[in-house]
């Protein structure tokens, strides 16, 4: 198999493998039983996950980039303001995996692990990317950087407090969300007040200080 086909039969896999790694968890038995349910080979399943347990779940997170992708193109965010394009982002993937989310849980565990983390960030990076791309963002500088490391920290710390939220439609993941993007926001507007380019005299060093020793 190319790279391409096997990166297409993980993409298919992916949504059957989540339910099963619910009852098997992210293992050997989990591809078995979603090769079956898809009608594939399970040899050849289990030959595209070789890699294990980290290879299933990018290609669960792939699978979830991709639908978010198809449902929320940037044309049917446009309307929306800059906040609430996040929110219904960061909003459609945990509605996209609410029904899996003893396969969730298990699979934070996993990729909390130290020699997961590396892969674990770059996937949540990956992700991050996606969604500034599709509410239109176009920053090519530092800005770039920081709003994926943001919003990837966001969608992290969100996805702990959703796996273990039992409140009624998840108000309070939904609530946790809203505190974290108004934070985010406020953050964004302090920003650019302090570097406008009519402000010549303002040292991004000399504020840190004061902030971690204020004056007296």
């Amino acid at each position: 198999m190319t790279a391409a086909s096997l990166d297409e039969l993980r993409l298919e896999l992916a949504p059957a493998l989540a339910s099963a790694a619910v009852w098997d968890g992210w293992s050997e038995a989990a591809v078995r039983a979603a090769a079956q349910d898809c009608g594939i080979d399970p040899d050849a399943a289990l030959y595209a996950f070789k890699a294990g347990a980290m290879a299933m779940i990018a290609a669960w997170i792939a699978s979830v980039d991709a639908a978010m992708e198809a449902d929320l193109p940037p044309e049917r965010l446009g309307a929306m303001k800059i906040r609430e394009r996040i929110r219904a982002l960061v909003q459609f993937r945990l509605d996209a995996v609410a029904a899996n989310k003893e396969a969730l849980r298990r699979a934070l565990a996993i990729m909390a692990m130290p020699r997961n983390v590396p892969v674990a960030l770059k996937l949540g990076w990956r992700s991050a990317d996606l969604m500034w791309r599709l509410a239109g963002d176009t920053a090519t500088d530092y800005n770039h950087y920081t709003k994926r490391t943001i919003l990837a920290s966001i969608y992290g710390a969100t996805l702990a407090v959703f796996v273990d939220d039992t409140s009624e439609d998840h108000a309070e993941t939904k609530a946790f969300l809203s505190r974290r993007l108004d934070g985010v926001m406020r953050f964004e507007k302090v920003k650019a007040q302090l570097l406008k380019p009519d402000r010549e005299h303002f040292s991004p060093a000399r504020f840190l200080g004061r902030l971690r020793y204020p004056a007296r």
